[in-house]
Order: structure tokens, then C-alpha cells, then sequence
């Protein structure tokens, strides 16, 4: 009889590449290491995916869409950042490994569903349309990553990951809340820049340095060389 496929294997290979990821960094994810964790063979690896490159992407990938698939089931965005929160501390692994580099090609231009759904959450909750709010979107994205990794790396048990996960959650509201005040109004820094795109795919960029400067920074006076002068008796040198 011909060997059956076997239904999970995928699954195992993008699990095996999380878990040495994650504990020896990109020198550990190799095709014969994934192999060799994964329960297969490499050459049945190398059938799937072209190189270590190839897992990562698919692992991303996997990663949103299970992220995503949790985060639709939120009737609020408080609920999504509950969800949010669980969903890291139950795949710590492949969760640490979708921000690596995340703001870089190839992870930029990849899609990002879960970036989306509380885009459009914060339009129909504050009005306008996702765009806008991209600003709050960088604050609760930064508070629940923030919290996430805290309670990952620190290994937080206990009351005080209790108190954190509310400390989050108490957060979130407060700064929607204020994003709903204030109209969306940049508050610190420049405007958000025309040519800053985040969670489109293809259409998505990052360019360095804009939108970098702030109004200090650009009329800050030059510092100006001190003058020499000749001292009598000795050789001419800078005044200290």
C-alpha cells in the first residue's frame, strides 16, 4: 500500500522551526535541525520549502492567520486585547518569532489581518476611516506587544501577571478614550507621514528617516569651532 500523507506534518515543521528559533536564534534554524525535531526527514522538508527563509515565511503566515482567527471572535477592542494577550502567552514561540524584524522586508509586505481588524474596529468605534487612525493604532499595538513580551521574557506568574493583564487592558481603553477626545490629534512629534504605509501588503513601506525630524531638531543652532589664539611663549593651540 502507498504511505499516506501525513495530515499534520506541516504543522510539526512550522512548530519545530518556532521552538529552535526562539531558543538557539537563526544559527539553530537549519533545514536538517528542523527535520530532526520535526519527526521527518530532510529531504521532506526541502519538498515544502525552499530554504530556512521559506519556514520563517510560512511560520509568519501561519502565525497571523491563527491570530486573526482568535481576534474575529472579539465583539470589542477590549476583548481583542484580551485575546491579543492569550494568544501570545499560548504560542510564545511563533509569537516571538512574527515580530522579528517585522518592519523590514520580507515581514513589511506580508498581510497583516490582525493590524487591520483593529484599525477598522477603532474606525467604526471613534469614526473616519482605518487610515486615520493609524497613530492610536501604533499606541495599543505598542501597550499589548509591550505586555505581551513583559510577561513572556519575565516570566510573570501569579497576582502580578493578573494585574498586568488588566494594567493592559485599563490602558487600552484609556488611550481610545482619549483618541476619541481629542479627535485624533497628534499630540508629540510630526504628522504622520503620506508616504509611511503600514498594513498593505505589497503597497506597505517603511522610509527611512521620514517624518524623523522634529521642529527642534531642524532649527538647532550650529555649534560653532572655538577660536585659536596665540598664547605668548608657547605655540598657538585651541583655548580649553
Amino acid at each position: 500500500m502507498p504511505r499516506q500523507a501525513d495530515p499534520q506534518l506541516e504543522q510539526r515543521i512550522l512548530e519545530a522551526a518556532s521552538r529552535l528559533r526562539a531558543r538557539g536564534g537563526a544559527k539553530a534554524l537549519t533545514m536538517r535541525a528542523v527535520a530532526k525535531a520535526a519527526g521527518t526527514t530532510t529531504p521532506t522538508v526541502y519538498e515544502r520549502y525552499r530554504n530556512r527563509e521559506d519556514i520563517l515565511r510560512a511560520l509568519r503566515i501561519h502565525t497571523r492567520v491563527q491570530l486573526f482567527a482568535r481576534l474575529s471572535r472579539a465583539r470589542t477592542l477590549s476583548q481583542i486585547c484580551q485575546y491579543y494577550l492569550e494568544f501570545a502567552l499560548e504560542h510564545q514561540h511563533a509569537y516571538e518569532v512574527l515580530f522579528d524584524k517585522f518592519a523590514q522586508p520580507p515581514s513589511i509586505h506580508e498581510p497583516w489581518p490582525s493590524f487591520n481588524l483593529l484599525r477598522t474596529c477603532l474606525a467604526e468605534r471613534l469614526g473616519g476611516t482605518p487610515r486615520e487612525h493609524n497613530r492610536t493604532m501604533l499606541s495599543l499595538w505598542s501597550l499589548m506587544h509591550g505586555t505581551a513580551m513583559l510577561l513572556i521574557r519575565g516570566g510573570v506568574a501569579g497576582p502580578l501577571r493578573t494585574q498586568m493583564f488588566h494594567a493592559c487592558l485599563d490602558a487600552v481603553e484609556a488611550v481610545i478614550a482619549e483618541a476619541g477626545r481629542s479627535k485624533e490629534k497628534t499630540r508629540t512629534g510630526p504628522k504622520w507621514p503620506s508616504n509611511l504605509v503600514l498594513g498593505e501588503a505589497v503597497d506597505s513601506k517603511v522610509v527611512r528617516g521620514a517624518g524623523s525630524r522634529t521642529k527642534s531638531s531642524r532649527h538647532r543652532p550650529r555649534k560653532r569651532k572655538p577660536k585659536s589664539v596665540a598664547l605668548s611663549g608657547a605655540n598657538p593651540g585651541p583655548v580649553i
